[in-house]
């Protein structure tokens, strides 16, 4: 099988990074994995990995963090940010940093490999992305201020003038296309 490049998976959940490795080498990826900040950040300097999947939540030093870190080491590493529920503020907050990408877990092999596709044609175009819907504005603002309130919903619910009940709904239908 040919060796379509090097991807350092950073996530401290053993089994999500375990699996994605696996599913990576079978479509002929040399991977590289870590469970956090102090393990990835040598392999980076050693490897230079082409891309690379970092959890945005981990013990210790988080992958915004180590977003940072990477791009420093290696500024043409492409970062795909994995986000956990009710962090998409946050994983806006890795693609200014520098990330190319982020995606909401779980997130399966084929989703990963297709945001890092479309990073890669994107950085070569020079038109402008076209504007979030209004639904996905609404949407990412409902999760920073959940983010800022700490995850609780009802002080968020007071902060954003809803009803906690239809706060809830609203992030039960998940985010917008």
């Amino acid at each position: 099988m040919a060796d379509l490049g090097k991807i350092l998976v950073v996530d401290d959940d053993d089994f999500f990074r375990d699996r994605l490795s696996r599913a990576l080498v079978r479509r002929g990826y040399e991977i590289f994995q870590a469970d956090g900040f102090d393990e990835a950040v040598p392999l980076i300097q050693e490897h230079h990995p082409q891309m690379a999947v970092f959890d945005l939540k981990m013990p210790g030093k988080n992958g915004l963090l180590l977003v940072q870190e990477a791009l420093e080491i290696d500024p043409y590493i492409r970062i795909l940010v994995l986000t956990g529920y009710g962090s998409i503020a946050t994983a806006t907050d890795a693609i200014r940093l520098g990330a190319k990408s982020y995606l909401a877990k779980p997130a399966d092999v084929d989703e990963i490999l297709k945001a890092f596709d479309e990073s890669e044609s994107l950085s070569g175009a020079h038109d402008e992305l076209p504007p979030p819907t209004l639904a996905r504005t609404e949407w990412e603002h409902i999760q920073r201020v959940l983010h800022d309130c700490e995850g609780n919903i009802s002080v968020a619910a007071k902060k954003l003038g809803l009803h906690r009940r239809t706060l809830q709904r609203k992030l039960n239908k998940g985010a917008p296309g």
